[in-house]
């Protein structure tokens, strides 16, 4: 069965997260301190905070996840979803995980009222480049950043 269900991270997802979230860093060559990892988990679960996280689950396990960040415009009346961190865990990719994963974003971020999806990523990720390229315009701009 490669049903995929999508559903919010819930606390008891601590360490499927975990795994994944390490993962996730290690596929970008990334580090994050622990204590601003866990400081993230918790985040996912205040309600005070514009952040939310989307888990995809397989045959009862979690493959992969979303995070987004709800933010203000200058250029909209209402807010954007930034889809900051979306991963799949390697066994799960190519099965249609991350698409699952983005248009359950699209329709929580629909159902919030965001007027903009959004979101990066590395020039070299080809692979998932082509998912991106299908379910979203490429806009053309650059990200700079201080360094």
């Amino acid at each position: 069965d490669t049903d995929i269900v999508v559903r919010d991270l819930a606390p008891s997802d601590r360490d499927a997260w975990a795994r994944l979230w390490r993962g996730y860093l290690d596929f970008y060559g990334a580090s994050v301190p622990d204590e601003v990892s866990a400081l993230t988990w918790s985040r996912l679960h205040d309600a005070a905070e514009p952040i939310f996280g989307l888990a995809a689950e397989q045959n009862g396990a979690v493959v992969g996840f979303a995070i987004c960040v709800l933010h203000r415009s200058s250029w909209a009346r209402e807010h954007y979803c930034y889809l900051e961190d979306l991963y799949v865990g390697e066994d799960a990719r190519g099965l249609g995980v991350g698409r699952a994963l983005i248009e359950a974003v699209y329709a929580r971020a629909d159902s919030l009222g965001a007027e903009r999806v959004y979101w990066v990523t590395q020039e070299t990720n080809a692979t998932a480049r082509v998912l991106y390229d299908s379910v979203a315009k490429r806009t053309g701009f650059v990200q700079y950043r201080r360094t």
